[in-house]
């Protein structure tokens, strides 16, 4: 194993990355030599408890909004192809509801938040290099919320790493599979090496809400927002209690050893480890990441530490090529955003209601999304409906006929079934809903026939269908 990162380097500086960028990845490269340890252990950790409560903050209503308003900015993460789901492009171009995309439906959450309080909220999205042109065409439309560098700032990218040698992963035939995103996390070099945080800050800017592009629940709230500005903090994680259809997904926890809070991600997790790690009612709250950033004081940590947030390192193991599984295996090393939460010197999590936690992270989400399960508001936003009590469908989806978007849309091309009264939902074979079908309680849908089975109009409640 070589072990050298100056190769590393010289591929990033060749292809144009920061000075803040390389630094960053020459961070997460060292751990990676030096074996730092990438499992965060149960015994080490102990569960959250005593979080404000975002219901129970005090309202802003006797505030003016524009103090804040004109000292704020939203920031959608929007690097992601959805490659899982079998999609090519920027996943926030996936329609989601009545033709409207994710990012159609932003763009009008972003002018519905200027219209009603009179003034033109900063927006940008960190785009990447994949999604960029993609996605300034599909906001072409929406031309007031700005274009080129006043819209969108580039996230990194970064070699991939061979996982014998651990020097670059070449793929020569096919160039730019030998590089790859280095998480959300990212977010912190992007902003200092495109120059935005020092644009913003120079504009007066102090309060940054950054969310994904795929949760359409996470618009600027300016109760959160008030709290925020007021706590003092560098940073806040907004986080909802965890239901059994989120029990794969990260979690907060308080370090031992320090007392503070971390974020402990799946990859993160000793298989021994596993059981405590899914078990909501330990660990009770998981990250949205919806973020609050006091951009003033990330700008102090960032020059405090040369530019970079020595953020815990991800590895990631995959092929060279995702879609070849005989090429070299190669790491790929990725942060999260949300891990800052555990390097700044003041920082605090608060409990939101699940309707600011809409995520597509799989086809079982966009499932949930489309269905009755979730309404759509005034100002845009996708939440959950009030009569889900703040806990979605939990659906299970069977990988070999609903893992990509085309898949799923085939099944629900004749209608999309009524999830409201649906507690959990498995489907296993290939099936085609037709309008009118209503899901309540518990219900498994099984086709074992190789032909795409119909499921008929009507109310299944409680029941294990035997479709084919």
């Amino acid at each position: 194993m070589t072990g050298d990162v100056a190769p590393f380097r010289r591929l990033m500086e060749a292809d144009g990355q920061s000075e803040s960028a390389i630094r960053a990845f020459e961070s997460a490269y060292s751990q990676l030599v030096r074996g730092a340890k990438a499992t965060v252990a149960e015994d080490a950790i102990q569960p959250v408890s005593g979080l404000p409560v975002h219901g129970e903050l005090e309202k802003a209503a006797d505030i003016d909004p524009a103090t804040l308003l004109n000292a704020s900015v939203v920031i959608k993460l929007n690097g992601g192809l959805g490659t899982g789901m079998g999609l090519e492009k920027a996943k926030s171009l996936l329609p989601v509801r009545e033709g409207q995309s994710f990012l159609d439906l932003i763009a009008r959450q972003i002018l519905h938040l200027r219209q009603r309080y009179g003034m033109p909220l900063r927006f940008l999205l960190m785009s990447s290099f994949a999604t960029r042109e993609d996605t300034a065409k599909a906001l072409s439309p929406y031309g007031e919320l700005g274009t080129g560098d006043a819209l969108q700032f580039l996230q990194s990218r970064i070699p991939k790493v061979d996982a014998e040698t651990l020097a670059p992963a070449v793929m020569s035939d096919q160039p730019e599979l030998s590089w790859c995103p280095p998480g959300h996390g990212d977010l912190y070099a992007s902003l200092l090496g495109s120059g935005q945080l020092q644009d913003l800050l120079d504009a007066g800017v102090r309060y940054a809400f950054v969310s994904n592009s795929d949760n359409l629940g996470a618009t600027l709230d300016l109760d959160l927002l008030h709290y925020f500005a007021h706590s003092g903090k560098a940073f806040l994680m907004e986080v909802t209690r965890r239901t059994p259809a989120d029990r794969k997904g990260g979690h907060l926890a308080v370090d031992v050893e320090s007392g503070r809070l971390l974020l402990r991600e799946s990859a993160q997790c000793a298989e021994a480890d596993l059981a405590s790690f899914q078990d909501i009612e330990k660990h009770r709250y998981f990250n949205t990441n919806n973020l609050w950033l006091r951009l003033d004081l990330i700008k102090e940590a960032l020059d405090e530490n040369e530019g970079l947030l020595p953020l815990p390192v991800i590895k990631n193991v995959k092929n060279l090529n995702p879609r070849d599984k005989s090429t070299p295996k190669v790491i790929q090393l990725e942060v999260a955003m949300g891990a800052a939460i555990g390097t700044l010197r003041d920082t605090g999590a608060i409990v939101v209601d699940r309707s600011r936690f809409a995520p597509v992270k799989t086809t079982e989400d966009l499932f949930a999304l489309r269905s009755d399960a979730f309404v759509l508001t005034e100002d845009d936003r996708l939440e959950l409906h009030p009569d889900r009590h703040g806990i979605p469908p939990n659906i299970i989806l069977d990988g070999d006929h609903y893992k990509m978007v085309d898949q799923l849309d085939a099944a629900l091309a004749g209608g999309v079934p009524s999830l409201l009264g649906c507690e959990r939902l498995e489907i296993r074979g290939a099936v085609r809903f037709e309008p009118g079908v209503v899901l309540r309680g518990k219900v498994e849908m099984v086709n074992e026939g190789e032909a795409r089975a119909t499921v008929a109009a009507g109310t299944y409640e409680n029941d294990r269908i035997t479709l084919g």
